[in-house]
């Protein structure tokens, strides 16, 4: 019996092997014109995707997964941008690859787009429900727990400023009407909006929305100001409108 000469690699070594066949190439060693810093600055940031993008903010990888992997991967998890923009920032960096630095530079660039956004519809009167949820959606309808928010208005009934009232489930102690009209009061606001998001996506009202809303149409009333309209964010789904409006079903009026 004859002893086979063709022997394998030792397990370390194939290990290995496999490791550098699976790992991506760092950013340096792309091509220039693949580079997200360079592909930016040649043709301007249209041209990059998401993952790109973000990996301008992210900068470095890790062993075998460059930034914009990392990007990927992110973005691969929570489904997109918007979802991404509403982690808070202690979850963000617990995400293999970032750590509290790199997330605080991502919550930043997602922060700063939100506000462009914003002002570009500073100038428009919020005197719909279908430009209240423009206006606050894409800020709210990703965040993974409830938020309330005040948003005030001119006489002209454009946006003037916004103070969150409470964070968690809505109900009559955290969102009392004393602490919603405080920002109207101290603004001198001509009127006032309410906006809160259902993390589930879905807008549909509950007991206590509405209880909370009555009893702010009655509150509004005695100081004298305007209620223009509580608004629930969800999330647009087939069959499933992407926000709840109250004027609109005839609790404010």
């Amino acid at each position: 019996m004859t002893r086979n000469s063709c022997q394998f690699p030792p397990i370390r070594q194939t290990v290995q092997m496999n490791e550098a066949m699976t790992q991506s190439p760092r950013i340096q060693d792309m091509p220039s014109d693949q580079r997200p810093r360079e592909k930016l600055a040649k043709l301007g940031p249209a041209a990059l995707d998401n993952a790109e993008l973000m990996a301008l903010f992210i900068s470095t990888g890790t062993k075998g997964r460059s930034a914009i992997d990392i990007g990927r991967d992110l973005l691969t998890k929570y489904g997109s941008m918007g979802a991404l923009g509403g982690l808070p920032v202690s979850e963000l960096a617990k995400e293999k690859g970032l750590g509290l630095a790199k997330a605080s530079k991502l919550a930043a660039a997602f922060e700063l787009g939100t506000r462009v956004a914003r002002e570009q519809l500073r100038d428009t009167p919020l005197d719909s429900p279908e430009r209240i949820h423009d206006f606050f959606g894409p800020q709210m309808r990703h965040l993974p727990h409830e938020q309330v928010v005040c948003a005030v208005v001119d006489t002209r009934l454009r946006h003037m400023g916004t103070t969150v009232v409470s964070i968690g489930t809505v109900n009559e102690s955290s969102a009392h009407p004393r602490e919603i009209l405080r920002p109207v009061i101290t603004r001198g606001a001509y009127g006032f909006i309410l906006i809160h998001n259902h993390p589930s996506g879905d807008p549909s009202p509950s007991r206590a929305d509405e209880k909370i809303t009555r009893n702010l149409v009655e509150a509004a009333k005695l100081m004298q100001v305007v209620f223009m309209d509580h608004v629930i964010i969800g999330k647009p789904s087939p069959g499933r409108a992407a926000y709840y409006s109250f004027r609109e079903a005839g609790i404010v009026q």
